[in-house]
């Protein structure tokens, strides 16, 4: 596998208090298979899809206080410490790292300086994702924030993006690209979300079919946000799972409408 440019997605992991618990749930609405969990590594447990690395999930630390269920895009970086002195400088900050992770790589996790947590992974034996874009596997993902102005100076100050916006004047969207390639979007929270929401990263899964994942997602136990509603990217829902980690599905094949257009911002 070819190295990832600078800046983009390259792997998501979730914390969870109930680690089976998720396993039951993801390995239901996705078709999730699990690796045994690596005890040498806080029992971080790898999942896959058609044997395929997808996604992984952990335990909370030992002593970690209010764990809270969420899960975390990591993007990718030649040089963990760089990007870290990086996010430092324009005003995030670093919660942990850069730490060397075995021979799998380096981590980093901060927050933007609207307090988007986010992960950067420079990889060793561990490249990401080894199925993305494709059913069952991660495709897209988009920074909620409250303070929009603030994401758009620090993530394209840290990653080498150009940004464009999207022409609707009803909504506040851009997106971040790399070379010609889109590869992160970013949507500004109205009041529509409570006031108790943090900003996330929304991950977006791919199924085949959004209606029936979704159906599969709430019998699980999970809980529908929005959706589903059909767009010109595919049709998607916004779901919380079963301990709360809010993610989403979407169907790429099941479009309606035209691309929107876009100019450089």
């Amino acid at each position: 596998m070819a190295a990832l440019s600078e800046g983009t997605p390259c792997w998501a992991d979730a914390m969870f208090t109930d680690v089976e618990g998720a396993k039951s749930f993801y390995g239901d609405l996705l078709g999730w298979t699990f690796a045994e969990s690596s005890a040498e590594f806080g029992n971080y447990t790898q999942a896959y899809s058609d044997g395929k690395a997808v996604a992984a999930v952990v335990p909370p630390m030992p002593g970690q206080a209010d764990p809270v269920s969420a899960w975390c895009l990591y993007l990718a970086s030649p040089d963990a410490a760089a990007t870290a002195k990086k996010i430092g400088d324009n005003g995030g900050e670093v919660v942990m790292g850069p730490m060397q992770v075995g021979d799998f790589g380096s981590m980093v996790l901060a927050k933007d300086p609207g307090g988007v947590t986010f992960g950067v992974w420079q990889a060793g034996t561990h490249e990401g994702f080894e199925k993305r874009g494709e059913t069952g596997s991660f495709c897209w993902a988009e920074v909620f924030t409250r303070q929009p102005e603030k994401a758009d100076t620090f993530f394209p100050a840290v990653f080498p993006y150009r940004t464009q916006r999207m022409e609707d004047p009803g909504i506040d969207f851009k997106v971040f690209n790399q070379g010609d390639d889109t590869v992160l979007g970013r949507m500004a929270m109205t009041e529509e979300f409570p006031p108790e929401i943090p900003p996330f990263i929304n991950i977006y899964f791919a199924v085949a079919d959004c209606d029936a994942a979704v159906e599969k997602a709430t019998k699980g136990g999970g809980e529908l946000k929005f959706g589903p509603m059909s767009t010109p990217f595919g049709r998607f829902a916004a779901l919380h799972d079963p301990q709360g980690a809010a993610f989403s599905v979407i169907d790429m094949t099941t479009t309606e409408g035209e691309m929107p257009r876009m100019t450089d911002a």
